[in-house]
This record gives C-alpha cells, structure tokens and sequence, in this order.
C-alpha cells in the first residue's frame, strides 16, 4: 500500500522530527510512506492508496485552502484524519459544543464589544491558531481586552481565558490515543511562562490519574468519526478537577520518541484500516 505522510512546503516542516519514525514503521507493517505537501498542486493525491495527515503547520495562513485541500483530496483518496474533522478541529470553537469540561472561555466574534470576566490573568488567542501563535498572557485586562480587539479587527475570531496556573505545577497532559486505543500520555513542559525548556521541566511520560482517563474517553465519545490518531490536552483547573484544554485531532505532534511501542501502534492501526473496505 502507498499512503502520502502529509506535510507541507513551509520551511517551519524541518520541525517534524517524528516523519522518520513514523516512515520506518509503516513500512514495518507493510506500507510504503512518502512525504508530500498539502500545498504542492503537482502532487497526485490519487495515485496513493491513503493520505495521512501530519505536519501541514502552516494552514493557518490558509485554512480554507487547507479545508479546500482536504475535501479534494478526500474525494480521491482515503484521507486520515477524515476532512470533516479536519475542517472542524482546526477552528478552536468545536469546544463550545463538545458538552464536555473545558477551560472557562469567553468568545467573541468580529464585530463584537470584548468584556471578558474578571480573571487574575488572562489568555487571549485567535481560534484559529497553533504552537501559542498570537496568543498573549496578562494580567491587565485592558491589555487582554486590546489584544482581542486587534485580533477582531483583522476578522479572526477571539477566545479568552483565566490562565491556569495548574500549567505551571502539575503541568499540562497530553494523551495520545492511535485508532481509538490509548498509547502512551506525555506531561508537556508549560507554555506562555516564559521559562526556557530545560531537564527539570522538559516533556516526559506520565500515567494519566482515573479521573483524567474519564475525561478523555468522554471526550472521544463525542466524536462520531473514526480517528486514527488523537491528542487530548487536559488541564486541572484550581479546585483540582480535570478539564480539556484543546483536542487535537488535525495535526498534532504525537510524542512519538517517548514511548517505544508508539510507532508501531500507529502503523498498526493504520494498516487495519487499509484493509478494511469504507
């Protein structure tokens, strides 16, 4: 089987320290992977038997033309993760319906009057957004509200939160699940702190507590399409309940060098589905 390991022609790819990995082990399980760019239009999408996306970091730029891209391609190809998904998970907003705990937000779209609650500190980013790009921390909610404003006035949509400090103690939890099964969950180092990543508080594996595994598998009950990966961040919120902080089923980076058995599963999962007829 040949499936397209889904990249993009940004230089801000060289990135993706995981391509490699993920390349050896499909072809481990049988299936011969190759880069391609999303964004490339000499690319025939129809000559792969899957399209897999990864590291496609720069559709924020270009969502439509992404969600365009997608949509296309889905038509030719089988395309993992689905284009529907693709299209839904890559604007910040699918949190205010998943009916599940989330990060308290305040929204606004262009147009509208910002007047965020009263918070200690705030987090202010565009819903379309990755990697904490324009995305601002403080504590001056005139700032915040400024911030937001500016966003609006470029026609973005704006969310605003209570930073968590939990981030900073506990740390933020990613679980990494590959075609519905948990793999492995990774406490990510704290972002918007200003701190550099250093040993004492780099990435590192970590068992996910009963109520936090609860809260992801509620999450991933919301979604009605079949993944073949997924990232769910969760966060404890001050009285120490578990809350989603993001779910990133588009392009996330999926910790794959902190647990040996993940590309394997990966390839795995995606070899099944090769298999199995849509």
């Amino acid at each position: 089987m040949k499936v397209a390991y889904v990249t993009c022609g940004d230089p801000i790819v060289r990135f993706d320290d995981e391509r490699e990995a993920v390349l050896a082990a499909w072809l481990g399980a049988g299936i011969e992977g190759s880069t391609a760019a999303w964004d490339d239009p000499a690319v025939d999408w129809a000559s792969f038997d899957a399209a897999v996306v990864r590291s496609t970091w720069n559709y924020i730029e270009r969502r439509d033309d992404f969600v365009a891209w997608a949509h296309a391609t889905e038509r030719v190809t089988r395309l993992f993760n689905p284009a529907s998904v693709l299209e839904w998970n890559t604007d910040k907003s699918y949190m205010r319906d998943l009916g599940v705990p989330t990060v308290p937000t305040y929204w606004a779209e262009p147009g509208a009057t910002v007047e965020p609650p009263e918070w200690a500190e705030y987090v202010v980013k565009p819903t379309i957004s990755a990697g904490a790009r324009d995305t601002v921390r403080t504590a001056d909610r005139d700032a915040a509200r400024a911030h937001a404003d500016r966003l609006l006035a470029e026609g973005r949509a704006v969310m605003v939160q209570p930073y968590v400090e939990a981030v900073e103690r506990e740390g933020e939890l990613s679980l990494l699940y590959f075609g519905g099964e948990f793999s492995h969950a990774v406490r990510r180092h704290p972002m918007l702190t200003g701190v550099a990543i250093s040993e004492d508080n780099k990435a590192r594996l970590r068992d996910p507590d009963a109520d936090q595994f609860d809260l992801a598998e509620l999450v991933l009950s919301k979604i009605k399409e079949e993944l073949l990966y997924v990232r769910v961040d969760l966060v404890r919120l001050p009285g120490g309940e578990p809350v989603l902080m993001e779910l990133e089923a588009a392009e996330p980076y999926l910790f794959l060098g902190y647990e040996l058995d993940a590309p394997d599963l990966f390839a795995q999962k995606l070899a099944e589905r090769l298999r199995h007829t849509p």
